[in-house]
């Protein structure tokens, strides 16, 4: 199964640079308003593909505690991480995120694709902050998944 995994993975990872060439190559016209949106929820797949790979590097060549019970995980984290990077781009395309605290008018969108790439690659921390913002500017309350996953083992 971890061969099917890594398979998975290295797919996945192929499938968010073919999608990065398509939207930058900018053969479909109908792409170039969604072209930063969509670079970063590929940037977020990289991130997530990257932690994901890690995970089976550690877990089998380092501490040689593969556990089956994680493998949906491995399956289910690539997808995750694509969707937390759409989301950083909305959240810092709404000002709700910033990151930085004046406008540079020269200022490039590789600021998005590595928050993006980042928010795939930790999508726990991601997810807390984006439910702190979510509360601090809606009054939205945290998940219970939020308030009851203090006690469990961090991930690697």
């Amino acid at each position: 199964m971890i061969v099917v995994i890594i398979f998975y993975l290295v797919l996945c990872a192929v499938a968010n640079l073919a999608g990065i060439a398509f939207v930058l190559a900018g053969h479909e016209p109908l792409l170039v308003p969604y072209k930063v949106g969509l670079i970063c929820a590929f940037s977020g797949g990289l991130g997530g593909f990257l932690y994901c790979l890690r995970g089976v590097y550690l877990n089998v060549c380092v501490y040689d505690q593969w556990d089956s019970r994680w493998q949906v995980w491995y399956f289910l984290r690539p997808i995750a991480s694509l969707t937390c990077g759409g989301a950083s781009y909305l959240f810092l395309k709404a000002g709700l995120i910033v990151l930085e605290s004046s406008i540079q008018p020269d200022a490039s969108e590789i600021g998005f694709y590595a928050f993006a790439f980042v928010a795939g690659l930790n999508v726990d921390k991601f997810i807390k902050k984006l439910e702190e913002v979510s509360e601090a500017v809606w009054g939205i309350e945290r998940s219970r998944a939020a308030k009851t996953s203090g006690g469990r083992k961090e991930e690697l």
